[in-house]
């Protein structure tokens, strides 16, 4: 079970872990996984089971946004962690981008990978034609290091070191 996080700090018993919203929202980006059609449900009970299994052993940290209501706004994901590092992935709902959601939930989920989880530095991608993804890592803190494929359009490769207090100077 996590701790659902609230603008004042307080905590409660919901999972995943969750950060609930101040009122603002932001821009989509490129996250690991993508729904597309039927075949996503087909597995999902399963699929579902064992991510959850993962984020219990520490391989995996699952995050949401949820607004006042509990609807979900966004998710921030920390992946194959190992060695000190985790790969970051985001998505922000279409309703709610343009407000500064995905720039404020990887600054927070930046500085929990360090409090929380340990972790040192964090990778991520997004594609070229995703500006707003790509202006959010560099926001925060992310420096290009290369180029890759995601799934079949080329990107950008980020790296970020992490460092106590390193959210207050992004």
């Amino acid at each position: 079970m996590a701790r659902c996080l609230n603008s004042s700090g307080s905590t409660s018993s919901t999972p995943p872990r969750c950060f609930a919203s101040s009122g603002r929202t932001g821009r989509t980006s490129r996250g690991r996984c993508r729904i597309g059609g039927d075949g996503y449900f087909a597995g999902f009970t399963a699929r579902h089971a064992e991510l959850l299994a993962e984020q219990a052993a520490g391989r995996h940290h699952f995050h949401v946004l949820v607004d006042d209501d509990g609807a979900v706004l966004a998710r921030f994901n920390l992946v194959d962690v190992a060695d000190g590092g985790a790969e970051l992935g985001f998505r922000v709902a279409e309703q709610a981008t343009g407000r500064g959601v995905a720039t404020d939930g990887v600054r927070r989920t930046c500085e929990l990978a360090y409090d929380e989880y340990g972790l040192r530095a964090l990778v991520a991608s997004a594609t070229l034609e995703n500006a707003g993804s790509l202006a959010v890592l560099r926001r925060t803190g992310f420096t290009p290091v290369g180029e890759v494929m995601l799934d079949g359009r080329p990107g950008l490769r980020h790296v970020r070191e992490l460092t106590a207090g390193a959210s207050s100077r992004c």
